[in-house]
């Protein structure tokens, strides 16, 4: 995480985009046993200061369920978010002026 917030100091000091790619994901979110969802990965980028992510998709070689998907797509963008459960959102976040990270949908 403080890396990552590191990095994107540079970039901005510098006219750099902050892209984050998605390898290793599926170590940390794909179990169900154990390790955290994407969505919290997702947050933690948007707090640290990343511009863009694959977010993946809801069909394809990163495919989830798809209101998860267009939950956290829409955690990543929106600055404010009402609670549904439905797409995997638990509380209303209010991001106020924290920047957005575009998702990005990876080919392949």
């Amino acid at each position: 995480f403080t890396a990552n917030t590191s990095l994107a100091h540079y970039c901005r000091d510098n006219g750099l985009l902050l892209h984050i790619h998605r390898a290793m994901h599926a170590v940390i979110d794909r179990q169900k046993n154990h390790g955290m969802h994407f969505r919290v990965l997702a947050k933690a980028l948007r707090m640290s200061g990343g511009d863009h992510i694959h977010s993946g998709t809801v069909v394809g070689k990163l495919e989830g369920e798809r209101e998860i998907t267009l939950g956290f797509v829409d955690l990543l963008r929106d600055d404010f978010v009402e609670k549904d459960r439905s797409r995997g959102i638990y509380f209303t976040q209010d991001w106020v002026s924290l920047p957005g990270v575009l998702p990005v949908a990876s080919g392949g």
